[in-house]
């Protein structure tokens, strides 16, 4: 059965389409005008096991912010209408990333109820911008949308850190890492793994 999702969406402010495949391999092609969001989508996909395109443009000359969140909130119609009924899948998973001085941590239910928890941020780096293009703040925003609109909880903590890079990467990382493990097929389940019988 093929899990795959794609979503088209424009606006006055963005165009996104993105397509996943959550039993890809990890062969991404990311284009979205910011260049560090580039980067870190990239280890999303690679890290996730997805296949995964992303193009989007916006108006970033005005700021990252708009593109980066819509982007977010395509990904995560995507990633929803890529699990279908989640029948087979493991559902929950987490995930311990180390980077360097960093370490974060990051763990979803893929529920069917959006939530997200994020913590730990250094709050020093709240008005930084990564690479001059990417505001440190909106990693929040990402999975905030992401979480919204994939119908998931997500919980990421940053236990500590002291790079804005490493940060980041190691969060996106994390996530990608923890969603792989909750949307993998589990070979001892026989259907939709909720006692109510609907995720």
């Amino acid at each position: 059965m093929s899990r795959v999702g794609k979503v088209d969406r424009t606006t006055k402010e963005s165009s996104i389409s993105v397509q996943l495949d959550l039993d890809g391999t990890g062969q991404v092609e990311i284009d979205t005008g910011v260049p560090f969001y580039d980067h870190m989508l990239t280890a999303f996909g690679v890290h996730g096991s997805l296949d995964l395109k992303v193009q989007a443009t916006g108006d970033v000359h005005i700021d990252a912010h708009h593109t980066v969140e819509d982007t977010a909130i395509v990904l995560g119609q995507a990633l929803r209408q890529a699990l279908g009924d989640k029948s087979g899948i493991r559902r929950f998973g987490d995930a311990w990333i180390p980077m360097d001085e960093t370490l974060a941590h990051a763990a979803i239910d893929v529920s069917g109820r959006p939530y997200c928890v994020h913590l730990g941020e250094p709050e020093q780096f709240t008005s930084f911008t990564i690479g001059g293009n990417y505001p440190f703040v909106l990693t929040r925003h990402v999975f905030d949308s992401l979480s919204f609109h994939a119908q998931i909880a997500l919980h990421v903590r940053v236990l500590h850190g002291r790079d804005p890079h490493h940060i980041a990467e190691a969060e996106y990382k994390a996530v990608a890492r923890a969603l792989r493990a909750a949307t993998e097929p589990d070979p001892r389940a026989g259907g939709i793994p909720s006692t109510k019988g609907v995720l």
